[in-house]
């Protein structure tokens, strides 16, 4: 098997043999983090009391499709990965919703187990990635206001 970065999921469909097939086979997989949910609501209020790596989304649901679903992860955590999870292969949806919600994937259901596990690993990596390269800017933005003080207090010595 192998080797699963680790990271917080979040898998939200309406259908609760979805949310507990994907969340069963993930733990299968050496996940060990894992949060479903078949209510959007509750679902994105448990992104003010936990940070996730990916959201995973089911694209039509009768209270809130993934598409505002995943706009407010984006708004909320953007550097966490988001993927739709639809049952109709629609392309416009795929193109609007990479376009809207800066889409990591579209998965088509039935999803191939290897294929979604692997999808969900690269993911949470992707993400580890993001958080590094975040956490880096952050830092050279900081050194660099340091050398703007430095070189200012040095003009106005030599001044």
């Amino acid at each position: 098997m192998t080797e699963t970065p680790k990271g917080r999921i979040l898998v939200l469909d309406d259908d609760p043999i979805v949310t507990r097939s994907i969340g069963q086979l993930l733990q299968e997989e050496g996940f060990d983090d894992v949060s479903t949910f078949t209510d959007p609501h509750r679902a994105l209020d448990s992104l003010s009391n936990s940070e996730y790596h990916v959201v995973l989304s089911d694209f039509l649901m009768p209270e809130m499709d993934g598409i505002k679903v995943l706009r407010r992860v984006k708004e909320n955590q953007p550097l966490a990965s988001r993927i739709i999870l639809t049952g109709y292969a629609d392309k416009q949806n795929a193109i609007r919703s990479i376009n809207e919600v800066g889409l990591y994937q579209y998965v088509e259901k039935p999803w191939d187990n290897e294929s979604l596990v692997l999808v969900l690993r690269n993911a949470v990596e992707r993400s580890h990635l993001l958080r590094q390269l975040d956490t880096q800017m952050r830092e050279l933005s900081e050194r660099n206001g340091d050398l703007e003080d430095l070189r200012a207090r040095l003009f106005k010595a030599i001044l």
